[in-house]
């Protein structure tokens, strides 16, 4: 059970369940039943929700009872941890002072400052020596609007405020108590989708807390992973065996324990990647090919004898065949050699008790099985398309993967038939993922987008069969394919009705603009709200303010993270605002930040005016952020947007501009991030929406960022299937009547889809 005590470790504990419940958009109180005295308003409470309000929340009536009854040392847990994930107490001065009023910056002002710097001893230039070392001729930046050096971008000064109490619009928070923790945690561990990053981030805490709860149904194997690790670090080495039932699993996790990746990403992989990461465009600071050595030596194996006893001990005892064990070894036979001789599995092999392991490495090596997928591949060479179906029969889920290009190959009648056998017996998810690609991939004209393990996205060409087939043809098999997945998901839906379903339900219209999130699974943490992939924010005022914060808890050095934004026009060349271009057309930059303060972190933000922006004809604006330093985005680097209907106050004496109050949107990079850019953000302009979208890509700037590939992710995000359309079959095959929210007995909102876990729920 959950610590109760006052030790240390309890209030950590408290902290991070704090946190949690936070994504969640909750309080969590570990004493949280509603008590039976009235609510009595004290001087603690008045004051804490008056700090909550300047934080942009405000409390239900339940919360607010719960809270009456709270301690002072309560309040202030709570009041420190929104604090902390918001950022209040961090450095929020960027590099000018009212920047809302530009400086006339250009780049002769750098040129003439570098030939000042560069002159020899002797040859003196009348100017201002800054802290930094630099010479700034007179004539060129104008000092006295900056708090730092306007040529290497050091900062001399920080703030130690931020505006509150400006948003137009509270956040409601509810209460959490264990009882939800613990159903958020069987939630997260039963969840018939891939996780993202927020969520198993809230799993491994969870799981560090918590029991494992009894009865779960794991179905995803990253999940299971993180389930195993957390049972190893509890010293539960039985329970963790049981996960262990194929050699996929038992690679997945090693390679999970060496890299933090939950999938298998090859070593040539990694490598390559840290050396892209590490590429710099001035070669005089470009680290690639030392980061890539770095990254190879780390990637060496080495176990010691606890690891390879463990290991042996788990392929000893698989609940499978020798023929079935080595047929999952054979994808990765290159690492599982490494494995093998890594984990001395060899000698262990040739030990008393470990015949089977002795069995199964001998096949492995003289390669004496065959594959089914060898089997599919023959078939498909010999044109044998009797034998094809028949063996893609025996595994549902790899049929999915590959229906359309068997349709092709086939025919699209005789492929589907064969198909919709088996349809029943595929994950929800699966099946979604085949109604939203279809349209595109029957596209000829059209580019399928893949998005590596490694982030960045790529365009794909259409299969070379699609061209030969008529547009009478390819619209056919869209339609075809349709049916088949809403069909499956109505009898999926009958078959799970219970008899206890409400009579009418309400489906808010703003659910049908948001797509089910299966296969665009954020890599960023979302620590004040959640929210899908392709969610779109209503925008209140005529100003959006885009903000990023990093350096937080580390010491003063150079760090160089750039906040930019691409402005889209129709019928004309896009137009960046970066550290590059400070004013554009509805744009104004705070300049670029290149050194972080000692443990504070710094700031910059982008100011974007919409009414500036639809006179000068603006599309859309797309919000970026990259490391022009080598490496990747900085990790707990948080970037977002704020907007209010209220004017957003900047001040003139520090150019601080933050206030947590107007944040719609904040996201945070994790561990293990792989981004050298992200797009975090989409405006636009005419509708007066921001779509959270989130598009890695590699480039140390805004100029590697390929509007075409963004645009591409919102029109598939378009194509997808909607939150409210899965409602509408979810009503239609459980004979819900659609009603309004005045008499619907359960209500679908906007801010229900905020929590993607319940959007989860509706694929399970």
């Amino acid at each position: 059970m959950y610590r109760t005590d006052h030790s240390e470790f309890c209030i950590m504990d408290e902290k991070t369940l704090l946190k949690i419940a936070l994504r969640q958009k909750a309080v969590y109180l570990n004493n949280g039943s509603t008590p039976d005295t009235p609510y009595q308003p004290t001087a603690e409470l008045l004051a804490f929700t008056a700090r909550l309000r300047g934080n942009g929340y405000m409390l239900s009536e339940e919360l607010l009872h719960v809270l009456a009854h709270a301690t002072t040392q309560q309040l202030e847990s709570i009041t420190d941890t929104i604090d902390e994930v918001l950022g209040t107490k961090l450095n929020w001065m960027p590099l000018v002072k009212g920047w809302n009023v530009p400086t006339g910056e250009s780049a002769i002002y750098h040129f003439l400052t570098w030939l000042a710097n560069s002159l020899p001893e002797g040859i003196s230039v009348e100017g201002t020596r800054l802290p930094c070392g630099h010479l700034i001729p007179d004539g060129t930046f104008p000092l006295e609007h900056y708090n730092g050096c306007p040529f290497c971008g050091k900062p001399f000064k920080t703030a130690d405020f931020v505006y509150t109490g400006q948003g137009s619009k509270l956040q409601e928070l509810r209460l959490f108590t264990d009882a939800d923790m613990q159903h958020l945690l069987v939630t997260l561990l039963n969840s018939p989708t891939p996780l993202d990053a927020t969520q198993k981030d809230s799993l491994k805490q969870l799981l560090s807390i918590y029991p494992l709860p009894e009865n779960v149904n794991i179905k995803i194997k990253e999940t299971t992973m993180i389930v195993v690790d957390a049972l190893h670090a509890l010293g539960n080495e039985q329970a963790a065996a049981a996960y262990m039932k194929t050699p996929a699993d038992i690679l997945r996790y090693l390679w999970y324990k060496k890299t933090g990746f939950v999938q298998i990403i090859e070593p040539k992989t990694l490598i390559e990647h840290e050396r892209r990461l590490n590429t710099h465009i001035w070669l005089a600071k470009d680290k690639s090919e030392e980061a890539a050595a770095n990254k190879r030596e780390s990637l060496k194996l080495k176990y010691d004898r606890t690891w390879c006893r463990r290991v042996a001990r788990w392929l000893n005892d698989l609940p499978m065949s020798h023929t079935q064990a080595c047929e999952s070894m054979n994808p990765k036979r290159g690492l599982w050699v490494r494995m093998i001789h890594a984990l001395r599995l060899g000698e262990y092999s040739r030990k008393q008790g470990y015949e089977k392991l002795r069995d199964l490495l001998d096949m492995f090596y003289k390669q004496n099985y065959t594959t089914w997928q060898g089997c599919v591949d023959k078939a498909r060479r010999d044109n044998d398309a009797t034998a094809t179906l028949t063996l893609l029969q025996q595994r549902p889920g790899l049929f999915a993967r590959a229906l359309f290009a068997t349709m092709l190959r086939f025919g699209a009648d005789r492929t589907l038939e064969a198909f919709g056998q088996v349809t029943d017996k595929l994950p929800t998810r699966l099946l979604l993922s085949l109604g939203n690609a279809a349209e595109l991939y029957f596209d000829p004209d059209g580019k399928r987008l893949a998005r590596p393990l490694t982030g960045g996205l790529k365009a794909i060409e259409p299969h070379p069969l699609v061209k030969t087939q008529s547009a009478q043809a390819c619209a056919e098999m869209v339609k075809q394919v349709y049916e088949l997945y809403t069909n499956a998901m109505r009898r999926k839906f009958a078959a799970s009705k219970t008899g206890n379903e409400p009579s009418g339900m309400f489906i808010d219209p703003s659910l049908y603009d948001i797509p089910v999130s299966v296969g665009d699974r954020a890599t960023t943490i979302q620590d004040t709200a959640c929210a899908l992939t392709g969610t779109r924010f209503p925008v209140e005022g005529d100003e959006v303010r885009l903000f990023m914060q990093w350096g937080q808890g580390l010491p003063a050095q150079p760090l160089d993270m750039d906040l930019s934004c691409r402005i889209v026009f129709t019928g004309r060349k896009p137009v960046e605002c970066a550290y590059f271009n400070l004013t554009a057309p509805g744009a104004k930059h705070s300049g670029d930040i290149r050194h972080i303060p000692d443990q504070v972190g710094t700031a910059e933000y982008i100011q974007l005016s919409l009414p500036e922006l639809t006179a000068a004809g603006a599309k859309y604006v797309i919000f970026t952020c990259n490391a022009y330093s080598e490496g990747a985005i900085a990790t707990n680097l948080m970037v977002g947007w704020m907007n209010s209907a209220n004017p957003m106050r900047l001040s003139e004496e520090t150019g601080v501009a933050y206030d947590p109050s107007c944040v719609q949107h904040l996201v945070r990079i994790s561990e293990n991030n792989l981004s050298k850019g992200l797009v975090f953000g989409m405006l636009d302009v005419d509708a007066r929406e921001i779509i959270w979208l989130e598009m890695p890509f590699i480039g140390q700037n805004i100029e590697s960022m390929d509007t075409q590939a963004a645009e591409a992710l919102l029109q598939r995000l378009r194509n997808k299937l909607s939150i409210g359309k899965l409602l509408e079959i979810k009503a239609e095959a459980q004979g819900i009547t659609l009603k309004s929210a005045n008499e619907a007995e359960v209500c679908y909102t906007y801010e229900w889809a905020l929590n993607p876990a319940e959007v989860a729920a509706l694929l399970g």
